[in-house]
């Protein structure tokens, strides 16, 4: 057995908990074009739909805010199982709904357990991580939410050919199967190394990274010096910083918390979950009717998302963060574009009035495919770029005193952001669905240049406890200008002597010196 065996085995099973996140997101999907779905549950509007969908959110968002204490005193690897015990509970609810006031508790239910998953997770999994390949393990939680979408949009398929009942509870109660396999499996992993320091376990801490690292030779050369490091940097956050929600407000914690906020905020606002739960309504708008052909296109979404997320997994070490987010805006700009013009041309050919023709049959046919092809590029975008980038650069940015509340922080960021997208999405595409695809497209570029002005390279930020520096650019006088200007906009200064330092530093900027580091 390969020596990286362990860490491969720790994360995997960690990241059931990412394919529950995505089981969750993708599995109303083609449910709410089910007619069966529609009849039961009284036919429910655009708003309505919305709500829905959208109630898992405001769990996620409560979720994620209980996480912190609850990961720092309990540990991450018990909040992991307590996520999945309710879970658990969230589904049945669900199977059993005979009413929209019981699904929408279900859907409540399962969000606080994929808001304490979602927090917990990418934070356990980049704790027990060796630092050379944490991108690459946090990035197994990404990829297990693309399988969650996918398997859920494949059982929606599947079970679009039952009739009665069925046709929707089977789908929302196979989730228990896999929340009850990382309930279970979750008993034989270790505690994260830093929360076991953290807490004084020096000799369980070290016996845990012989296990990850060297087969269980606690003595090794590289174990020691792992928990050393651990050590020293939990000592010196101990020393220079106290642990309560109010520091990561303060300097020179704010300008981390602000980035990994923005991280989490700007993903939400790609549209991503816009075309993974309302893709099907694209799709009819475009000329599909019959709910095979509708989630048999959303299984082959699904699908792409997966095999896309594999380049991240497998390179985002060696590409780096700020890279692979700036390739893959620009290409999410793109496509949207595209997709939008696609869709507006597509609308204007079926209102107008006269005689249908084979001709003005073919184009809309043909617009309709390449319509389906852009949603599937828009997805591949963000599945190698945004999706892994976005958990993982909020777990790496803070230090280990902090980092359970910041998370917790950052993903309660995401999940308001989430429930906005989500509530409103449904009424918006009805109102007029190539306008918010256009709206998508505006945003990215909004994104793009946050990323472009603000993001520094954080592949190599774990061990150091120091402010997060911005480094990765050039030495540009007008960008520097620019960043600096609106970066101290936004963070403000504590001291007169910051204002004064920041001036000099200004100065020496429009006089050709490079940006201190």
């Amino acid at each position: 057995m390969s020596r990286k065996a362990p860490k491969y085995v720790v994360s995997s099973v960690a990241a059931l908990g990412g394919l529950l996140f995505g089981y969750d997101i993708g599995i109303m999907s083609s449910i709410l074009q089910m007619e069966l779905f529609i009849e039961y549950f009284d036919s429910p509007g655009p708003l309505a739909t919305g709500v829905i969908v959208s109630s898992l959110t405001i769990g996620c968002f409560i979720g994620s805010l209980l996480s912190a204490p609850l990961a720092d005193r309990f540990s991450r690897k018990r909040t992991i199982m307590l996520g999945a015990l309710v879970c658990t509970i969230g589904s049945a609810i669900q199977f059993g709904s005979i009413n929209r006031a019981m699904l929408i508790a279900g859907r409540f239910v399962n969000g606080l357990a994929v808001g304490f998953l979602s927090s917990v997770v990418p934070m356990y999994q980049s704790e027990t991580a060796p630092p050379e390949n944490r991108g690459r393990m946090v990035s197994l939680q990404q990829w297990a939410i693309t399988w969650g979408i996918f398997l859920a949009f494949g059982i929606d398929y599947g079970c679009s050919f039952i009739k009665g009942p069925k046709q929707f509870r089977l789908p929302l109660g196979l989730q228990i199967v896999p929340s009850i396999i990382l309930l279970f499996t979750m008993v034989l992993l270790p505690f994260s190394p830093r929360w076991l320091v953290a807490h004084n376990y020096i000799s369980d801490a070290r016996r845990v990274l012989g296990r990850l690292r060297t087969y269980g030779h606690a003595s090794a050369p590289e174990v020691q010096e792992e928990l050393r490091l651990i050590h020293e940097t939990i000592v010196h956050e101990r020393e220079t910083m106290h642990s309560s929600y109010w520091d990561l407000l303060k300097y020179p914690n704010r300008r981390r918390t602000f980035l990994g906020c923005g991280m989490q905020f700007m993903q939400q606002f790609t549209g991503i979950n816009t075309l993974m739960l309302y893709a099907p309504t694209i799709f009819r708008d475009i000329g599909l009717n019959s709910i095979q052909s509708i989630a048999l296109c959303q299984a082959i979404n699904g699908l792409v998302n997966v095999i896309s997320t594999i380049p991240a997994i497998l390179w985002i070490d060696r590409w780096g963060r700020r890279p692979t987010l700036l390739v893959g805006t620009i290409c999410i700009i793109l496509f949207y574009l595209v997709l939008s013009l696609l869709m507006r041309s597509y609308s204007t050919l079926d209102s107008e009035s006269g005689v249908d023709t084979s001709e003005s049959d073919a184009n809309g046919h043909g617009i309709g495919i390449a319509s389906i092809s852009m949603v599937y590029l828009v997805v591949a975008s963000f599945a190698f770029s945004w999706g892994p980038c976005g958990w993982l650069i909020p777990s790496e940015i803070f230090p280990n005193q902090l980092r359970a509340k910041a998370i917790s922080i950052t993903t309660s960021t995401n999940w308001i952001a989430n429930f906005v997208v989500t509530l409103l999405s449904p009424v918006l595409l009805h109102a007029g669905g190539w306008k918010l695809i256009m709206a998508f497209s505006l945003v990215m570029v909004v994104n793009l240049t946050v990323i472009f002005l603000f993001l520094p390279e954080t592949k190599a930020l774990f061990h150091i406890p120091r402010m997060l520096q911005l480094n990765g650019l050039n030495n540009d006088i007008l960008r520097n200008v620019l960043k600096y200007a609106l970066y101290t906009l936004f963070s403000g200064f504590d001291t007169w002597k910051e204002s004064f330092l920041w001036l000099t530093e200004l100065h020496q900027i429009m006089n050709g010196y490079s940006l201190p580091n």
